[in-house]
This record gives C-alpha cells, sequence and structure tokens, in this order.
C-alpha cells in the first residue's frame, strides 16, 4: 500500500502523523511510505531522517495525496486541502467531525474512507488513540490558564502556588478522565487548590486516593459545577462524549457572575467545546474575553510542544496504521472491533451516529457496512 504523510497545515500545526520509527515498520511491512518535504521539520525531525528509513520525500501536497491509498494525518483536513479529498481514498486522522458540518460534508461527498482516531475504542471504553493527546492538552492546560492569570495578560493577577499567607489560586478541573486527571496533577503540582468535578463516582474515588486527598473531589451537577465555578480562578473544561458535540456545562450567565479576570481554559473546543461562549482559536491569538473573563480555545493545543506530542501520538497510531496498511480498511475493521468504531464516513453515507445526529443526516449502521 502507498501511505502518504502531508505537512500540516492548521495554524500553528508543527506535529507531523508519523516518527522515522513508524516509517521504518510500515517499510519492513513492505509498503510504500510518501512524505511531503518539511512536514516533520516542526517536530524537529529533518526529511533526511525519514529518507534513511525508507521514505520517499515529495515537493508536492497534491502528488503526496494524490499517489496514497492512506493519507495519515495528525488535523482533520481544511478548507484548503479539501480537494484533495477523493473517492477510493482512506484518510485516518483525527477528525472531531461532531463539530465540523462543512468537513463532514464533504467527505459524504466526496465518498472518504475517514476513520478518526478519537473515536476508536476498546471494549473496556478507553480511547486509546486520543489518549496521548488528552495528556498532552491537560498537561498544558494549567500552564496556559496559568499565563492567561497573570495581570499584563488581562487576567486576575494570581499566582498558582501563592505565597506564605496568601490563598493558592482555586482552579476547577470539569471531567475526570485522561484529560482531566492531567490537568488536576499539573495544577497540583503548581501549588494551585484543585477541585475536580465528574458524574462518575468511581473516577472521584480513584483520584482521592491517587492524591491522598489533596485533590477535591465532587459529585458533578447542574448546581456543583454552578458553586464551584463561581468561586474558580480558573476553570479547566475537559468533558468528552466520544465522537458526539461536549455538553455545554458552564453558561453564559455563569461567567457573567465570575471573578473578574478569571480564566476558563477548554480542552474540549475540538468537540465544540463545554462553556456556551467557546469558539476555537489558534496558537497565534488563542484567547478572547466575555465579561470581564479570558477564553483559552486552542483546538490543536498539543501542536505547542510537537516533539512529545508526534512521538507519543504515533506511538499509540501505529499499530493501526500498520494494520489498514496490511488488510487494507475492510479486513482490518472486520478483525478489530475496536478499529472498526473509527470508521465515520464511507461510500457517500456517514456511519457514526453521533455526528449523523449533530447534523441530522442520514446514518449507516457500520455492521451494515462490514456486512
Amino acid at each position: 500500500m502507498k501511505v502518504g504523510i502531508p505537512r500540516e497545515i492548521k495554524n500553528h500545526e508543527y506535529r507531523v502523523a508519523i516518527t522515522p520509527v513508524g516509517v521504518r515498520e510500515l517499510v519492513d511491512h513492505g509498503h510504500d511510505v510518501v512524505i511531503e518535504k518539511g512536514a516533520g521539520l516542526g517536530s524537529a525531525i529533518p526529511d533526511d531522517e525519514f529518507a534513511a528509513q525508507g521514505a520517499r520525500i515529495i515537493d508536492s501536497a497534491d502528488d503526496v495525496w494524490g499517489e496514497a491509498d492512506m493519507v495519515l494525518k495528525v488535523k482533520e483536513p481544511v478548507a484548503e486541502e479539501y480537494h484533495r479529498l477523493r473517492e477510493g481514498l482512506t484518510l485516518f486522522t483525527y477528525l472531531h467531525l461532531a463539530a465540523d458540518e462543512p468537513l463532514t460534508r464533504r467527505l459524504v461527498e466526496t465518498k472518504v474512507t475517514a476513520i478518526a482516531y478519537e473515536t476508536v475504542r476498546l471494549p473496556s471504553g478507553l480511547l486509546p488513540l486520543l489518549y496521548p493527546m488528552s495528556e498532552v492538552a491537560g498537561c498544558l492546560a494549567p500552564q496556559v490558564g496559568a499565563q492567561a492569570l497573570h495581570k499584563a495578560a488581562g487576567g486576575r493577577g494570581v499566582l498558582m502556588g501563592g505565597v506564605g499567607g496568601v490563598a493558592n489560586a482555586k482552579v476547577v478541573v470539569l471531567g475526570a478522565g485522561v484529560a482531566g486527571q492531567n490537568a488536576a496533577n499539573i495544577a497540583l503540582g503548581m501549588g494551585a487548590d484543585v477541585t475536580l468535578l465528574d458524574t462518575d463516582l468511581e473516577k472521584l474515588r480513584q483520584s482521592f486516593w491517587r492524591w491522598d486527598n489533596r485533590v477535591h473531589q465532587i459529585a458533578s451537577s447542574a448546581l456543583s459545577v454552578r458553586e464551584q465555578v463561581l468561586q474558580a480562578d480558573m476553570v479547566i473544561g475537559t468533558v468528552l462524549i466520544p465522537g458526539a458535540k461536549a455538553p455545554k456545562l458552564v453558561t453564559d450567565e455563569m461567567v457573567a457572575q465570575m471573578k473578574p479576570g478569571s480564566v476558563l481554559v477548554d480542552v474540549a473546543i475540538d468537540q465544540g467545546g463545554c462553556f456556551e461562549n467557546s469558539r476555537p482559536t489558534t496558537h497565534a491569538d488563542p484567547t478572547f474575553t466575555v465579561h470581564d473573563s479570558t477564553y483559552y480555545c486552542v483546538a490543536n493545543m498539543p501542536g505547542a510542544v510537537p516533539n512529545t506530542s508526534t512521538w507519543a501520538l504515533t506511538n499509540a497510531t501505529l499499530p493501526y496504521a500498520v494494520r489498514l496498511a496490511d488488510t487494507g480498511w475492510e479486513q482490518a475493521l472486520r478483525e478489530d472491533p475496536a478499529l472498526a468504531l473509527g470508521l465515520n464516513t464511507h461510500a457517500g453515507e456517514v456511519v457514526c451516529g453521533p455526528v449523523a445526529e449533530a447534523f441530522g443526516m442520514e446514518h449507516r449502521p457500520l455492521s451494515e457496512v462490514l456486512a
């Protein structure tokens, strides 16, 4: 199979979908790997390192997409890439389609077989290809939030760890999944007073023991969210419903009553965000202000640390990419029910139910596609 890796062109997206280790694995399995020139430079991986492992370096993005049977990416295709989508192509990347109607309709129109990293799901419920980037985004959230709290950045001028005789910053984390746990861990390490909310009591119990009760845990409800948000210096939203839009947990009315200069970091923005006023921002222009509060809603947060992110992502995606290349998407999905749940569109139809529901589109069940 010809596997193509184009350069990411989303704003300040420096990750690349493969490492030299991944190239070597695919080449050893008999596949032809073509990579756009300079695709790895943002992750500190020069072309010659890819070439040394057997990849062919190509100048043109159009040629990479045109030659490939399967395209590996990091982020969803942006509008400038839509003309490269075509029937017969397998696309394996983050898609987050429930928050992107134009891309969803374009994938349907072009009959692309699109497999989304974020909806591959193990029987345990774990999302193995979302996990590493949730780790990274969760770790980044308190860091970027702490910067936004600086007075010069428009924040309250609060130091995360405080000093002797002065209260620590109060950080509220919504969602105790992978991103939420990592956000709580880093915020705690920075000295903040951290509260974690979730509807899953088992996750809250794990948090109790993990941090020896140094992170407060509260069962999430409309009332408890409201109470905690109004007290917070920083709110980090990490709530995820696989494949679907994130629920709006923090309303405009709540934000209007928050402390002036408070900060809201929406890690769930890829799925539409969990704050009512959230809208996607970029690394070039990451924040905006609503009711004297600062929102940070960068849709590709892990792109800020691309070297770490690229290696972590490839560690997770490579076994699945090799399987897809070895057997083709159809057999690979039949043999692996977890990977099959990643199929979002095929042959002009939406296969992922939550995506179809988000836009009122027809939905073809996965079982029929693989029958």
